[in-house]
């Protein structure tokens, strides 16, 4: 389950820089084990300064925290949901009030606080469920940096979706590689979905 050690702790966390961006707008829709990437979809170069801003597919966008100044990129690109599973109460991985910014910008707001240092079953299963309410219109999922999201994502599509692991966890592993507390929870819901 592990890809390259690229994991920039949440302290690190700040917007991409131009490094971090394919050039003319364009940013990878998937990045499989070593880097090669699968497919490639143009996006408005305002979103890839969000952190981590990765494009999973036509409807389906995830980044670490977006500033105040990016919901409304976010909303002017068409997304209709915003999914933070990020905690509040840290003001350096949060904004002031989330929720009223975006359901401001006419976006719904869903908020599953996820402790980075604890996940826990009941967290995913309201993932699953905001996940699945959503499906047919387009998302915007966040957390600090793209951690917890990446995580969730890849357990929603193996056990939601049917998609193989290593297809599942693409995104994850561009973006990091989980930690011990991380690599259990996978492997445990994994196990879990297994034996039943």
């Amino acid at each position: 389950m592990g890809g390259p050690s690229n994991r920039r702790e949440l302290s690190d966390a700040q917007p991409c820089d131009a490094a971090d961006r394919f050039t003319a707008g364009f940013r990878p829709l998937f990045r499989g084990r070593g880097s090669r990437t699968l497919a490639v979809m143009p996006q408005a170069s305002r979103l890839s300064t969000i952190y981590q801003y990765r494009q999973a597919t036509p409807t389906l966008a995830t980044s670490g925290q977006p500033r105040e100044e990016h919901l409304a990129e976010i909303a002017a690109a068409g997304y209709d949901v915003v999914i933070n599973l990020a905690l509040h109460d840290d003001p350096r991985y949060s904004l002031k009030d989330e929720a009223a910014s975006v359901r401001k910008l006419g976006l719904e707001y869903v908020h599953i606080p996820v402790q980075f240092g604890a996940p826990t079953e009941m967290d995913l299963a309201k993932f699953f469920e905001a996940m699945d309410t959503h499906k047919n219109r387009r998302v915007w999922l966040h957390c600090a940096a793209n951690m917890r999201v990446t995580v969730f994502l890849g357990l929603y599509r193996r056990l939601r979706e049917g998609w193989s692991e290593d297809h599942a966890f693409e995104l994850m592993d561009d973006i990091w590689e989980p930690d011990a507390v991380w690599s259990a929870f996978i492997r445990t819901q994994l196990e879990k979905s297994n034996a039943g």
